[in-house]
This record gives C-alpha cells, sequence and structure tokens, in this order.
C-alpha cells in the first residue's frame, strides 16, 4: 500500500512539473504578444535606467524597455526554435527509416553521413552553412536544422530495426499488406514516442545555438530585437557598468532553456512504461 501511495505521489509531483512548466511558457507567448511595441520607441529621457517597478529589465542606451525586447526576443527565438526543432526530426524520421528498411548498403552510408555530422563540431558547421547560405533567418534555421538530426535519427533507426523484427510485422507480411502500410500503421505509431520526446529534447538545445548564432551576427538584422542580438548589443556595455542589459535576459534565456528541457523530461517519463509510475 505504501509502495502504491509512493508511486502515485511520483507520478502526480510529474504532472505538476509538467503543468507549471507549460503555463509559464504559455504565459511568456502570451505576454509577447500584449505588451506594446509602444515600449521599443527610443527615447532619450529613459536611457539607461536600472530595474524597477517601472521598466522590469531596466532600459537600454537607447531608451528602449528592456523586458519588452526580451520578452519579444524569446518569443521570435521559440518560434525558429520550433520549426528548425521540427525540421531537424523529421530529416532524422527519415534518415532512421531508410537505414533501418532499405539494405546494408543503404544503412551503411546513412550512418557513415550520421557519424561525419556527430563528428563536427556544432557551432563551427552551423556558421558554415549559415555563412553559404547568406545568414538572416533562412541560414540560422538551416544551419540548425542540418546538424542536430543525427543523435535522433540513430534513435529511430534502432527502434525500426527492432520493431522489423516483431511477430506482428511478420504476420502483416505474410498478409501481404504492402511496406507502405506497415510503415503507417506499425512502425510510424511505435516510434512516435520516441519522436516527441526527441522533438521536446531537441528545442532548448536548438533555441541555444539560435541564440549563439545571433549573437556571433550570423542571424538577423541589430534592430530585429533577437534575443541572441541582446546579449550581443549588451555585452558592448557590460563594462561600463550596465550589467541588466545582460544579466536579465540572460537569466530568463536560462529559465526558459530549463522549463522546455523539464517538459521533455517529464514527458519522457510519462511515456516510458519503465518509468511512468516512479
Amino acid at each position: 500500500m505504501l509502495k502504491i501511495l509512493e508511486k502515485q505521489n511520483a507520478r502526480k509531483k510529474v504532472l505538476w512539473l509538467l503543468c507549471f512548466s507549460a503555463i509559464f511558457l504559455l504565459s511568456v507567448m502570451l505576454l509577447s504578444f500584449v505588451v506594446s511595441d509602444e515600449n521599443l520607441r527610443l527615447g532619450a529621457a529613459n536611457k539607461n535606467i536600472t530595474p524597477n517597478l517601472s521598466h522590469l529589465f531596466g532600459t537600454d542606451w537607447l531608451g528602449r524597455d528592456m523586458f519588452t525586447r526580451t520578452i519579444k526576443g524569446l518569443r521570435l527565438s521559440l518560434a525558429v526554435g520550433a520549426f528548425a526543432s521540427l525540421v531537424s526530426v523529421l530529416i532524422a524520421t527519415l534518415m532512421g527509416i531508410c537505414a533501418a528498411t532499405f539494405g546494408k548498403t543503404v544503412d551503411a552510408i546513412i550512418s557513415w553521413i550520421i557519424d561525419l555530422f556527430i563528428g563536427m563540431p556544432h557551432l563551427v558547421f552551423m556558421i558554415l552553412i549559415c555563412f553559404i547560405v547568406g545568414g538572416g533567418i533562412h541560414g540560422v534555421i538551416l544551419g540548425v536544422s542540418l546538424t542536430h538530426w543525427p543523435s535522433l535519427a540513430r534513435i529511430v533507426r534502432s527502434e525500426v530495426l527492432q520493431i522489423k523484427n516483431s511477430e506482428y510485422i511478420h504476420i502483416s507480411k505474410q498478409f501481404g499488406k504492402s511496406a507502405w502500410f506497415i510503415a503507417k500503421k506499425h512502425i510510424l505509431p511505435s516510434i512516435f514516442p520516441q519522436i516527441l520526446i526527441g522533438f521536446l529534447l531537441l528545442f532548448p538545445h536548438v533555441i541555444l545555438h539560435e541564440a549563439a548564432l545571433t549573437f556571433l551576427g550570423f542571424g538577423l538584422s541589430p534592430q530585429t530585437p533577437a534575443i541572441g542580438i541582446i546579449l550581443s548589443e549588451g555585452m558592448n556595455h557590460m563594462s561600463t557598468g550596465k550589467w541588466w542589459l545582460v544579466v536579465m535576459p540572460g537569466l530568463l534565456l536560462v529559465v526558459i532553456i530549463k522549463m522546455l528541457d523539464n517538459i521533455g523530461e517529464q514527458i519522457r517519463i510519462l511515456l516510458n512504461p519503465a518509468s511512468s509510475n516512479e
């Protein structure tokens, strides 16, 4: 009886953590649409104000409200991260399924490509791709998307290889079901939890690298309130004592990343049969 209560309490704790993280992220997203763009206007009278009740994150050297810039920058980072993560997951799923189903030659080629991408430093490869396509938002998305799929592709490949040897797959083949039918009705539903968890765990990683690219100047224009640009500009003023230009946006970015990572981890626990009741 005591063990059952402990399992129920642990499951409730997981659900509470999941709900808290989801509500926090949803609040940030909604707030980014609510705050007025008027706070982004230049104002000589409001320059370099330290954080207070009127300006929670202070103002910058041009009089712009840093809280508004940070919230809108995070919204952009979340949108770019979600799209880039989705593209990475699609690539990983396609490559993993192809490696497991199209024979040893295709498997060897895809495995070599996966090892090649994993062996390359993420940041260097992203900068190279972004530079080749000319930078901008498309360059950031391509650079991040094309460098974050290999690890998930390995997981998908191993899962598909296990499913292929299952008895119900052999029965479907004996009944004359096509490869497309088997992939659609059996393989994809079986690997969907791994794909979902991979997407959620990839999300915060992608956002950090998107912020790194924009921080290095390979992304958007300086007028765009992207979190990487905000941090890059704030670093230039740290030496003059304007600590809030970096500390406040950076702290909120870390909290957002932690919340996203927490959502992925809690969903992984809930979807994993071995740990869902722990």
